[in-house]
């Protein structure tokens, strides 16, 4: 007698369920508690590690994300407004830029930035800003998009309106268009910060002094000195510090938005 869709998915589950016990039990049964306890958890070397990896490693991993985000957002809004110039040049210089930073790997474009750029021009790059530009760069072309996206987002006739009552078109696009922009595009800003905290770390490429390390570099220092795997789980702990919340407020923003979807390409065109 065949079995109910019902009484079979039940079958399924319970095989799965079956499955996955008998996988954590070998795991349990044949792992060396001991070694990874000493591998991973070794709470002397973690205890080493503090305070310096909280005020050092996690405030300077939010120091340079800071630095690139805002320093992108700028750009990102620039290029954006670009994109939907009535000016073709404007369109295809904001084109190619994105294009090309968007295929490009962050740490060519870090590299290039920090040790590039002084070897060419013969100066001093600070790392606070050498990292500003290179995160920065690398976060405006994809935050470029989402802008733009964000921008045709907005009905039509919140334009018009603005234009009925006299407003010029780069008035409207500032107070009237931008702004609601902004609400629309939260969710997927918050994604690009999350994106940008964990680019930060290839900020240890740049070397730098103690002062100066992130998590990565903070974390792959203690690992040289201890020959333990705990100082990366504690950067990684400390990563999910910033993250974790940051995943649950783009929820959070996203619910409150009501998931709206961006625009298409064919809506709002600026003059400039």
């Amino acid at each position: 007698m065949a079995m109910s869709k019902r009484k079979r998915a039940r079958v399924v589950r319970g095989v799965q369920y079956g499955i996955l016990v008998a996988v954590i039990l070998v795991v349990a049964l044949t792992a060396n508690w001991t070694k990874i306890r000493t591998t991973f958890f070794d709470l002397e070397v973690a205890g080493d590690m503090f305070p310096e990896v909280i005020t050092v490693g996690l405030f300077n991993t939010v120091v340079y994300t800071a630095l690139g985000f805002g320093f992108g957002l700028g750009l990102a809004l620039v290029l954006a407004l670009m994109r939907l110039s009535v000016v073709r040049v404007n369109r295809w210089i904001a084109g190619i830029y994105i294009e090309f930073f968007r295929g490009l790997p962050a740490l060519l474009v870090i590299l290039a930035v920090g040790t590039g750029i002084p070897l060419a021009f013969g100066t001093f790059l600070d790392k606070y800003v050498a990292l500003m530009i290179a995160l920065g760069i690398v976060a405006s072309a994809y935050m470029a998009e989402t802008l733009r996206a964000g921008i045709q987002a907005v009905p039509r006739g919140q334009v018009e309106a603005a234009r009925s009552l006299g407003m010029s078109p780069g008035r409207t696009m500032v107070t009237i268009v931008i702004p609601q922009a902004f609400k629309i595009i939260l969710p997927p800003l918050t994604n690009e910060l999350i994106l940008l905290t964990k680019d930060s770390s290839l900020a240890l490429f740049l070397g730098a002094s103690v002062s100066e390390y992130e998590l990565t570099q903070f974390g792959r220092v203690a690992l040289n000195e201890s020959r333990s795997l705990t100082p990366v789980l504690v950067a990684g702990i400390c990563y999910l510090i910033i993250t974790i919340p940051l995943s649950y407020l783009s929820r959070y923003l996203e619910r409150r938005t009501g998931g709206r979807k961006l625009g298409t390409p064919e809506s709002t065109e600026v003059k400039a």
